[in-house]
């Protein structure tokens, strides 16, 4: 399975960025980005995770720690659950600097960021422990919401009965030709996802005919090029819908959906409601701090 690149909306001048969502169809696709995340998964018992070369069903509760460059995604599989709530926080891999980590009051936080580089799932005791506080962390001011978000990294650096997923060493190792390939394939998807994208375009940038192409892409992704660029596209107008005010057709159109028809239909089949629906029920909600 190929991994999406992600770029995440975190800026150079955020700490991190808090995004809470509950989802209907609860599925998040392969991927990976430069940022490190620290994901919550509530009420997620028997869908798949999948971190660089570990997978494995997951139970109710999961927190995992996933290092910078690190693939990851969660499959629906066995999970049931008509509602599943997540809560994902971006930070930048030099948010606490390399000189500062030397020292002893930081040893273990500089230590599970290391270890992050092939992913840590926490036990459920630390999880049942640190769950309110990430649920709440978004209610502090901003510099309160550091020094909480210091403190759970604390909490978690010093915690026992810690898994670590992947061997981070073979991540995205073997097939480098084929995956860098396809990657430049996601890359120009990602660039273009607000223009028309034809199949003929991409399958010229992976060197190989359109039927070629489509039988290439589906065999390694499980998703046709169609597919692919709508969840991309998808990704972008979810974050709009949360982090802005604009109307839903303009961030449709601003996000590539040339038929409004077709986006919401799109959008409903993905994602289990409405465009408006999302945003009036506050499905999902980013905080930047």
């Amino acid at each position: 399975m190929i991994p999406i690149r992600e770029i995440t909306p975190l800026t150079p001048n955020n700490c991190f960025t808090v995004f809470t969502s509950v989802t209907r169809d609860f599925e998040i696709p392969f991927h990976n980005h430069e940022d490190m995340e620290l994901k919550l998964i509530i009420n997620g018992s028997g869908a798949k995770r999948i971190v660089g070369n570990h997978t494995a069903e997951i139970g109710e509760l999961e927190m995992v720690l996933l290092g910078s460059g690190l693939s990851h995604g969660w499959l629906k599989h066995k999970c049931m659950r008509k509602e599943v709530k997540e809560v994902t926080l971006h930070f930048h891999k030099d948010l606490l600097d390399d000189r500062f980590l030397t020292r002893d009051p930081l040893s273990a936080i500089r230590n599970m960021f290391e270890e992050a580089k092939g992913g840590i799932l926490f036990p459920t005791e630390t999880i049942e422990l640190l769950m309110p506080r990430l649920l709440n962390l978004e209610s502090h001011t901003e510099f309160a919401s550091v020094l909480e978000f210091l403190s759970i990294l604390n909490e978690l650096s010093t915690a026992s009965g810690c898994q670590m997923l992947s061997n981070a060493s073979v991540d995205n190792d073997g097939e480098n030709y084929i995956s860098k390939r396809i990657e430049k394939v996601y890359e120009y998807m990602n660039a273009h996802f607000n223009v028309q994208v034809t199949l003929t375009e991409v399958a010229k940038l992976a060197g190989m005919p359109d039927a070629s192409f489509s039988r290439f892409i589906k065999q390694r992704t499980g998703q046709t090029f169609i597919d692919s660029l709508n969840e991309i596209r998808l990704a972008h107008v979810t974050r709009m819908l949360v982090d802005t005010t604009l109307p839903i057709a303009d961030i449709a159109y601003k996000c590539g959906f040339n038929n409004l028809a077709n986006f919401n239909r799109t959008f409903k089949s993905k994602k289990g409601c409405t465009p408006k629906e999302f945003r009036d029920n506050d499905l999902g909600k980013r905080v930047f701090i």
